[in-house]
């Protein structure tokens, strides 16, 4: 696993989160301000949880039929993913320690 987030699309989204045990999701784009101060977090994240989970990011504007597929209407939204199934979502601006404690559940 990666020490940086794992670029997501419509193509390979469905293989990473059935092919990762636990998988985080961040759904974003590039225009939204939230998001992208979201984005140091997610790198501290997939550094810290490397070999652990496979830490992703998902843009909806390159990717709507995932983002309509999972309802995310609002972002940044997280999705966890444990066994390829959604277990947990986080909306909005999460700081680091709302994150790992979302997915030290799951691990």
């Amino acid at each position: 696993m990666s020490t940086e987030p794992s670029h997501l699309t419509d193509s390979n989204f469905e293989q990473a989160i059935k092919s990762n045990k636990v998988t985080l999701v961040d759904f974003w784009a590039n225009w939204c301000g939230p998001c992208r101060a979201l984005t140091p977090t997610i790198i501290e994240v997939a550094k810290e949880y490397a070999g652990k989970a496979l830490i992703a990011k998902l843009d909806v504007d390159e990717s709507p039929v995932t983002a309509e597929r999972f309802q995310v209407f609002s972002i940044p939204t997280m999705i966890i993913f444990k066994d390829g199934q959604e277990v947990e979502r986080l909306v909005g601006l999460s700081p680091k320690n709302r994150i790992t404690e979302a997915l030290q559940k799951y691990l």
